[in-house]
């Protein structure tokens, strides 16, 4: 993931995208460390647009230039061909992803269409999380949700992405923590899944998300916003999980913004620290 635009998360890695937006069933509500999201799209640098497009622009650019294009006549898992899926490819299945978790991250997902979006929509939450912006828990969350391959190609680029300058440009010190007092908050919320290729040994997924970043405090200048993005994971069957190979992930879509007032710093931070994430199942 690299800081750019003033720090788009072109460097580190997240997306997701579907042509026809389904239904993400939300279960087992819970502490998640890894519950985070990317700045969104606002005009100022430190929009979601800006990090989180640094990140993923990262990845794709360095870490996965060789990745190949999905054959658009190939048949889809529904047995679908063409760019639209069958109505039941979007509907929620209700069906428990996982039980178990790896290093605080949801894994052991089936070997299944379902079991590859669950993966997907689990694994955006984790890259979309305050975890990535401190080096041991990013370190350990690529190792987690990446191929081995992926994951060593990203490591040194995700550390620069995430410097010093960049942590302090986020209100973040050089470990990555907020000031005494605010609350940074990063978020992923998935709102939706759908396949764009599967095999038995790879898939495309697409995860449309809303994405909330920015410092909660009464000394912030950097308030938290939210944005709308897809995130596209290339995803391969190997060592028993679905991993991720490369990812991409680009605007919206966004729906008319709300007449809903702003909340207070002290309300946002009170709700972070109130409500815990979600375990996504397909």
């Amino acid at each position: 993931m690299t800081p750019g635009d003033e720090h788009d998360y072109g460097e580190s890695a997240r997306s997701d995208e579907g042509h026809g937006y389904g239904r993400t069933r939300l279960r087992l509500p819970e502490n998640d460390p890894y519950g985070g999201a990317r700045r969104g799209g606002r005009s100022s640098s430190r929009s979601l647009v800006t990090v989180v497009g640094v990140v993923v622009l990262l990845i794709a650019a360095i870490a996965f230039a060789n990745r190949g294009g999905d054959d658009p006549s190939s048949p889809s898992a529904n047995g679908s061909t063409g760019d639209k899926p069958d109505a039941t490819s979007t509907a929620a299945t209700g069906t428990k992803p996982v039980d178990t978790k790896t290093g605080g991250i949801p894994s052991g997902f089936a070997h299944t269409q379902q079991g590859a979006q669950s993966a997907a929509a689990n694994y955006a939450v984790a890259l979309g999380s305050t975890g990535m912006f401190r080096t041991d828990s990013r370190h350990t969350l690529v190792d987690t949700v990446y191929t081995t391959a992926a994951a060593a190609k990203l490591q040194g680029a995700m550390d620069q992405a995430y410097s010093t300058d960049f942590l302090a440009k986020m209100g973040l010190d050089a470990d990555g923590n907020a000031p005494q007092g605010d609350t940074f908050v990063s978020r992923v919320v998935p709102v939706g899944a759908t396949p764009q290729a599967y095999s038995a040994a790879t898939a495309k997924v697409a995860v449309w998300y809303l994405g909330l970043i920015g410092m909660s405090g009464t000394s912030s200048t950097d308030p938290v916003t939210s944005s709308w993005k897809t995130w596209t994971f290339d995803l391969q069957w190997t060592d028993g999980d679905w991993k991720i190979v490369s990812d991409e992930q680009k605007d919206g879509p966004a729906p008319v913004p709300g007449d809903d007032q702003a909340a207070a710093s002290d309300e946002i931070s009170k709700a972070i620290e109130e409500y815990g994430g979600f375990t996504y199942a397909r």
